[in-house]
């Protein structure tokens, strides 16, 4: 049989036989709604007239007991309003999470529509109307993904790492004068490059694979 961890301390601002009286229903409600947004924990404690210690007070708490259940703990019924609270504010800021970061690759991706702009005219040769729908789209935006990298795999591609080239000859041994990069001076040239190749212009001044349309 499973052994249940010592009890919270009873909380001073619970009646008997009530939940506490500072997390009401309309507090949980908007924690709730306010971590959805993906607001910091400050933020959503304001805008549930609470104070940040009390907030994380009670997550600290729901944490602990849904940890304590899983392990296979027996609930404590005390608890039972942390636990929820818990586990509702979690899963609101994991969804505020993937919706940012669907924003971000569909940032990444291109194509977000910005402008649509139907025209209609008549047709000289048919005389019928014809209508016309074009539309203006995003082009695809390496800084996203570079963002994402940055803040996901900080080891890796954070501004504070160093990247460490190893320059191996053809006997394939590494040269022992090895230097870190400069992540700032090599993303420079990652977006001169970047923008070499979406915009093909020589060093005279020509312009190659370049479509000329009426104005």
């Amino acid at each position: 049989m499973s052994t249940r961890r010592k009890p919270h301390r009873k909380d001073r601002h619970k009646p008997a036989g009530g939940r506490p009286r500072l997390l009401s229903d309309e507090v949980e409600a908007r924690l709730v709604t306010a971590s959805r947004t993906g607001v910091a924990v400050e933020l959503a404690a304001e805008m549930a007239g609470v104070s940040r210690s009390s907030f994380l007070a009670w997550m600290a708490r729901g944490r602990a007991e849904v940890e304590a259940r899983e392990s296979g703990a027996d609930p404590d019924p005390d608890e039972d309003e942390y636990a929820a609270l818990y586990e509702k504010v979690r899963t609101a800021r994991a969804t505020a999470a993937t919706r940012a970061m669907a924003n971000i690759r569909r940032v990444a991706d291109g194509g977000i529509v910005t402008k649509v702009v139907t025209r209609r005219y008549r047709d000289p040769v048919t005389s019928e109307v014809v209508e016309e729908v074009t539309e203006d789209r995003t082009a695809p935006d390496w800084r996203a993904d570079a963002w994402y990298l940055e803040r996901q795999h900080r080891e890796h591609y954070g501004k504070d790492a160093v990247i460490a080239l190893e320059i191996t000859g053809l006997g394939g041994a590494a040269t022992s004068d090895d230097a870190p990069v400069d992540l700032l001076a090599l993303g420079e040239r990652l977006e001169k490059s970047l923008f070499a190749v979406e915009f093909p212009e020589l060093e005279d001044g020509s312009v190659v694979d370049a479509e000329v349309v009426d104005g």
